[in-house]
């Protein structure tokens, strides 16, 4: 039985200072700092790391009902990781974890804004969240279109972390 605990993502914060945080679109955290945002009750800072960080795979387990959520990416990974994916395991090493759809929307609002420009544009991404047992959202960063594909088609895996801001 796999150490699921090793897949884990380790904080590299406990909580930013707000004051701490640099313009969108600078780097921070080992990445680009994109925007803030919500997840749960919790506030956010999104960073995307670098495309030296994109693994390439399935999302895998198909025909299995692993994760649903549209706007907690990093729980999304940790269910994917459990239920024994191995693009899940390779992003979570990096402390980070695969967008959901909430994320890639504003991965996208960025791009648009100018404020990132190395997202292909002629591959599909994979997001976090689930459409099914058999398929995953998929995102384009041509023209932000996300629809869904089955998970045992390789795509890459674009990492981002989400770092708790103090409250």
């Amino acid at each position: 039985m796999t150490d699921i605990a090793a897949y884990a993502i380790k904080p590299l914060v406990q909580f930013l200072d707000p004051k701490d945080l640099p313009a969108r679109g600078q780097p921070f955290a080992g990445g680009t700092f994109i925007d803030r945002y919500w997840v749960n009750d919790q506030e956010r800072a999104l960073v995307l790391l670098g495309p030296e960080h994109e693994p390439s795979g399935a999302w895998g387990e198909y025909g299995q009902d692993v994760a649903t959520h549209y706007i907690d990416g990093a729980a999304n990974t940790q269910a994917m990781a459990e239920a024994g994916s191995e693009l899940a395991k390779k992003v979570l090493a990096l402390a980070a974890h695969i967008p959901s759809c909430l994320e890639g929307q504003l991965l996208m609002a960025a791009k648009h804004a100018g404020l990132i420009t190395d997202l292909r544009e002629d591959r599909f991404y994979w997001l976090s969240t689930q459409y099914s047992a058999l398929s995953a959202f998929i995102m384009a960063f041509e023209d932000g279109w996300q629809g869904y594909g089955d998970k045992g088609c390789e795509r890459l895996a674009r990492p981002v972390r989400s770092l708790p801001i103090l409250q």
